[in-house]
């Protein structure tokens, strides 16, 4: 069986824009830009989990002080909080790609413990299902294709997803599919599809062993985390964290699908099949955190790491190879555009 990385790169290959990307930038410059670096991958995970506790601290001091400011600070913490959720996530997809760390073991251990663990994602499941999207990206067999299916909508479809986002349903079906998904009930995904997992002479108790096997991480890291702020008595912390997973984290991630594939065309060439979106410093902490916005530049070169991901989009911008990107809003007004 082909290693992991291996199937990302052959998703590469098949497609024309590799080539290009070779001939307009040159060997030398692309085997610079997928330089991993320790330092840069610590000093990732390092900033998102300071902007975490800062803003875990903000909403608790804004709860003890108890004036009229503190519910509109506490909602704004937690939907930036949601933001920083997501830069967990995308943390892991980064780590998925072995791009995250130099240090191959470093990577995976860092990335179960301090990324995908927090935000209940197991990243070797993640990392060969993310490898199907990378090779089937705009072709019927993408298996991300669900959550752009539907796009463009009307304006009140679209508003009535951000509600269910807001009001949390989206956010608990979330989590119960993530518990079924460990439980080896339904096959694991990260699209909310429910396809029946078959393992015949299973009883209840096999599927209870496989929820605590394959969801040991994210138990053990909360367990950890609740008992801290117990300890300490600030167990407000611990319901933040959720109330911002349950109610702002779902949106943050829904617009951030949305600017990468809706309304793209249905082509195998991953210059028109994914979106680079123009991102200022509110849409960046909210929906494009560690430079995914750049998402052409990740699909045509997997192997180059976040962080050097804004180099390599000012020079395809340069060689003409992509168009100037749209606006978060803009693209929001396409996915609504449908009468």
């Amino acid at each position: 069986m082909k290693d992991d990385r291996d199937l990302f790169e052959t998703g590469l290959l098949r497609e024309s824009a590799r080539q290009r990307l070779n001939d307009a930038l040159g060997e030398d410059t692309i085997r610079r830009l997928q330089q991993r670096s320790d330092l840069q991958g610590a000093i990732g995970v390092a900033k998102c989990w300071f902007a975490i506790f800062l803003l875990l601290g903000l909403s608790w001091l804004a709860m003890d002080i108890l004036n009229y400011w503190s519910i509109p600070l506490v909602a704004l913490c937690l939907l930036f909080l949601g933001g920083r959720i997501l830069a967990l996530a995308i943390l892991t997809h980064e780590g998925a790609h072995r791009t995250l760390f130099a240090n191959r073991k470093l990577n995976d251990t860092v990335t179960h413990w301090l990324c995908a663990a927090p935000v209940y994602l197991d990243l070797l499941k993640y990392r060969h299902h993310h490898a199907q999207h990378h090779i089937h990206t705009g072709t019927d067999k993408d298996v991300d294709l669900p959550l752009i299916e539907g796009f463009p909508t009307t304006q009140k479809s679209l508003m009535r997803k951000f509600m269910r986002d807001f009001t949390g349903q989206t956010g608990l079906k979330s989590l119960i599919g993530l518990a079924m998904m460990n439980a080896e009930l339904i096959r694991w995904n990260v699209t909310g599809v429910v396809d029946r997992l078959e393992r015949p002479g299973w009883q209840k108790r096999d599927h209870l062993r496989a929820f605590f096997i394959n969801s040991r991480r994210t138990l053990i890291f909360h367990t950890v985390f609740f008992a801290i702020t117990f300890s300490l008595n600030l167990t407000e912390l611990f319901a933040l964290w959720w109330a911002a997973y349950f109610f702002t984290y779902p949106f943050c991630i829904r617009v951030r699908a949305i600017a990468e594939h809706a309304v793209t065309e249905r082509t195998g060439d991953m210059l028109r099949n994914t979106r680079t979106t123009r991102a200022g410093l509110l849409t960046r902490a909210l929906f494009a955190p560690c430079h995914v916005n750049f998402h052409i530049e990740h699909h045509a070169l997997v192997s180059v790491p976040f962080w050097q991901l804004p180099e390599l989009h000012k020079l395809m911008q340069e060689k003409n190879i992509t168009p100037p990107p749209p606006s978060y809003w803009q693209v929001l007004k396409l996915a609504a555009s449908a009468r």
